[in-house]
């Protein structure tokens, strides 16, 4: 009987490991699949030309000057320049309308706030491609007046509107909804309003979520190419991205040049990654989008 137990246990203890090779062999698979693209870039921006055309893995000796040269020829100072003010002004956008539109919708109760809701939601369906006629009708000024005429060629054509984002709305909503009602019995005993509970109460304990807000809104703007090479004509405000693709254009085969550019647009957002990290792995967490 006690040989019989310990052959079923070990049976079950190999099944167990089994499967657990399984496991890692698919996800050490799936990260080199994932990993690859992003090496294959990093190091072909540090090769000669020479060594991209003969499709080598690894530089025989790093060349930073890549980096220089890729900046100074794409113009690279004033498109990144542009980029930053851009995803400032469009996170700080989002981050206002979405934290005053998740708070309505999680804790004020109004005429018709489901039907909103649902409504506001259906909009993640559409996709990007179908708003870009609209929107750029809008900051024409062809459907409704704007202030100083057309906003083509502008930081508010740019910015404007994409600060309201209805995915970040559902995500401070899903945070805002747990906040536990005691809370606000407690500060309405105090004299609260809604605006001075959702200040001085709700955003500190909200801190993961925002971050996660921060983090999306951020990439989004950052990586934002179609829309700024619809509505600029000009360098005056072109964001990096659409400098980037100038660069392609007139580089040609200069493959090292144009991987140096790629990791230079990359840099800022595996920085704003690198900080927030943790935020944005507990809003996830926490708001009820974890798988």
């Amino acid at each position: 009987m006690a040989k019989q137990t310990t052959r079923f246990l070990s049976k079950d203890l190999a099944k167990r490991y089994a499967s657990k090779a399984v496991l890692y062999l698919i996800l050490i698979l799936g990260a080199v699949v994932a990993i690859l693209p992003f090496y294959w870039m990093v190091s072909t921006s540090f090769m000669t030309l020479s060594e991209t055309i003969n499709r080598k893995w690894f530089p025989a000796e790093l060349q930073f000057q890549n980096y220089v040269d890729a900046w100074n020829q794409a113009k690279f100072a004033k498109y990144f320049l542009n980029s930053v003010i851009i995803t400032f002004t469009t996170v700080v956008g989002v981050l206002f309308t979405s934290t005053l539109a998740g708070y309505a919708f999680a804790r004020i109760r109004f005429a018709g706030r489901d039907f909103l809701f649902a409504l506001m939601l259906s909009t993640m369906m559409i996709p990007e491609t179908i708003t870009l006629l609209p929107n750029l009708l809008m900051i024409r000024g062809a459907i409704i007046p704007l202030p100083g005429g057309s906003w083509v060629n502008t930081l508010q054509g740019l910015a404007v509107p994409f600060m309201a984002n209805a995915f970040s709305v559902f995500l401070l909503r899903q945070f805002f909804a747990q906040v536990p009602n005691e809370l606000w019995d407690a500060a309405r005993i105090d004299g609260c309003g809604h605006l001075r509970f959702l200040i001085q109460v709700v955003l500190p304990i909200s801190k993961a979520p925002m971050m996660t807000v921060l983090l999306f809104s951020f990439t989004s703007a950052w990586n934002a190419f179609m829309w700024p090479l619809l509505v600029t004509t000009r360098e005056n405000w072109r964001p990096l991205m659409v400098g980037l693709w100038n660069f392609v254009t007139e580089a040609g085969p200069e493959t090292h040049l144009l991987m140096a550019g790629a990791v230079i647009t990359l840099i800022p957002i595996l920085i704003v990654y690198f900080f927030a990290q943790k935020q944005f792995t507990e809003g996830i967490a926490t708001t009820g989008l974890k798988g």
